[in-house]
């Protein structure tokens, strides 16, 4: 995979601030840790951005699909939807707008609830899920340089400090 940018650096430059930042205030390692953390996210989103900006999709938009996918209907609240994606409800009123002008979802009525909006995945939505997956699978989503074993041990720590954060 590319790097972001058109230079390679000869070091490590989180390394390198860490050190800077141990000669002035307490804290580097969090603070490497922060910002690998971050660096790794923009390498993993640029990534999965790559594979699917050709089809139009941004992750977030991928991520509205698979959720309606992978729903037992094939349609779903905006609102539980926002609440799933750990979005704000703006987001996802964003996102099923752009997917909605595309023909991969449609916005329907709830049979129970006519004040409630649902979206839901169209055929061509599906056929898009399907075609955005194959494009993603052969990135790893920009995790290619690591293991199986790696990608476990990324997850326990991610988890743990998801968990640690409140996140669910």
């Amino acid at each position: 995979m590319e790097p972001l940018n058109s230079s390679k650096l000869p070091f490590d430059p989180i390394a390198e601030a860490a050190s800077n930042w141990r000669k002035r205030w307490a804290g580097a390692d969090v603070m490497a840790t922060a910002t690998a953390l971050i660096r790794a996210q923009r390498i993993v989103l640029t990534a999965v951005e790559s594979a699917l900006g050709p089809l139009g999709l941004t992750f977030a938009s991928y991520e509205a699909l698979v959720l309606l996918t992978f729903s037992r209907t094939g349609r779903l609240p905006l609102g539980k939807m926002g609440i799933r994606l750990q979005v704000h409800p703006t987001s996802v009123t964003n996102t099923i707008d752009r997917l909605e002008a595309d023909g991969l979802v449609r916005r329907v009525s709830s049979e129970t609830d006519r004040r409630m909006t649902l979206a839901e995945i169209t055929p061509n939505g599906r056929r898009m899920v399907e075609t955005a997956t194959g494009a993603l699978n052969p990135s790893r989503f920009g995790l290619g340089s690591l293991t199986a074993s790696d990608l476990n041990a990324v997850d326990r720590v991610l988890l743990k400090l998801r968990r640690g954060a409140g996140d669910f």
